[in-house]
């Protein structure tokens, strides 16, 4: 039987600050995940945050590697619009830095992302008025899934416990996905009434097809790991104790290999189901030629002419 998390316990959830998703929190249990280890350290003042939000999301870069940690785990790291503006932030900043490579995002305790916290958000004195939910989803939820998807840097979803709703969508958007072996995943919108939001039904039928997509959002069952990994939404599925390791081994694979060929091919691959074959191979010339005239293309050309392994620096 599916999960069956408990209401929210405010609003209506088509009144919220995301008209979005949740489920029960629940209290953490067990210890933080290997990807929330020392390497990926809290970037906010140790002596207190002034903000809260610098107390539920942790960022480093090291090795040109953005590692980005929600950090609620009481809350199964579900998204205050706080904490959704400051994690759109951090991933705009990866895309601009040059001296970041790829990114890596995940979470601690039992959940990866639950979703909108429903929670938290003002109680509406009537109905919102016409347009306020579609404006609310245009800036809110939808950024950040465009965020992930625009970043010209390689994410990589470390997903290592529940992801419902928004949540899931913000694992979906990631160009590599790996799960932990007790992550699940929750298309929980229609537990609420709900209309799937956070570009899910652009994501889902582009990722398994339609007639999965909507098996997945009509029924909202809860779907494993290992589940998600045989219908294609997931790479790979590894044990818990294993999700931090791979996630770093696979990011320094990323962060050595050709930043701008990687943001060109990340490009080229989501626009190819919305254009016809035509245009698709226009923008590969195009991205061929501009990639050409990147010192890494030259270093790899010349490494090939050589024999030897190409040395990239993202340039």
């Amino acid at each position: 039987m599916p999960d069956s998390p408990r209401p929210p316990t405010t609003s209506d959830a088509a009144h919220s600050a995301d008209a979005g998703e949740t489920v029960d929190p629940g209290e953490p249990t067990g210890p933080a995940d290997p990807a929330n280890s020392a390497d990926v350290a809290n970037s906010a003042d140790p002596a207190g945050p002034a903000d809260p939000v610098d107390s539920w999301i942790r960022h480093v870069t090291h090795n040109q590697v953005t590692h980005i940690t929600l950090d609620r785990p009481e809350a199964l790291n579900a998204l205050t619009p706080g904490l959704r503006e400051r994690l759109v932030g951090l991933l705009d900043g990866a895309s601009a830095d040059p001296q970041v490579r790829a990114v890596v995002l995940t979470g601690t305790g039992r959940g990866f992302c639950a979703g909108a916290d429903l929670r938290g958000g003002r109680t509406p004195a009537g109905p919102p008025a016409p347009g306020d939910v579609a404006r609310t989803l245009r800036q809110g939820a939808q950024r950040l899934i465009a965020a992930v998807l625009d970043c010209e840097k390689p994410v990589i979803a470390a997903v290592n416990g529940t992801a419902a709703g928004l949540g899931a969508h913000l694992a979906f958007a990631c160009d590599l996905v790996l799960a932990a072996r007790s992550a699940r995943f929750i298309e929980v919108f229609v537990r609420r009434g709900l209309v799937p939001d956070a570009g899910g039904a652009y994501l889902l039928p582009r990722l398994i097809g339609p007639q999965r997509a909507k098996e997945l959002m009509f029924f909202g069952e809860t779907l494993t790991a290992a589940g998600a990994e045989r219908l294609g939404l997931v790479n790979r599925v590894v044990p818990d104790e294993d999700l931090g390791a791979t996630a770093r081994a696979w990011a320094a694979r990323l962060a050595a290999a050709p930043t701008r060929a990687l943001a060109l091919t990340k490009q080229l691959v989501n626009a190819s189901l919305d254009t016809d074959r035509a245009a698709a191979f226009a923008a590969e010339a195009n991205a061929q030629e501009l990639n050409l005239a990147a010192e890494d293309a030259r270093e790899g050309l010349t490494a090939f002419a050589a024999r030897r392994e190409p040395e990239f620096r993202g340039r």
